[in-house]
């Protein structure tokens, strides 16, 4: 799918999101990768295979007691 040189990641691959962006939706809160990742700006992932990637949350705060 990608035409870019060097090619971007593949979808399976861990540093995926750093494929270009084909469409972009920042309205609707979404973008396309070249790899055919769709990200969520929630750090949110779908994979072309239709596997779902949870958006990474940081580690509630514990007060000090």
């Amino acid at each position: 799918m990608c035409q870019h040189t060097p090619q971007c990641p593949q979808f399976s691959e861990s540093d995926r999101e750093a494929a270009h962006t084909v469409a972009a939706h920042p309205e609707q809160g979404w973008s396309l990768l070249c790899n055919g990742v769709i990200v969520f700006d929630d750090t949110g992932e779908l994979l072309p295979d239709g596997r779902c990637i949870d958006p990474a949350r940081p580690e509630p705060c514990h007060a000090a007691a």
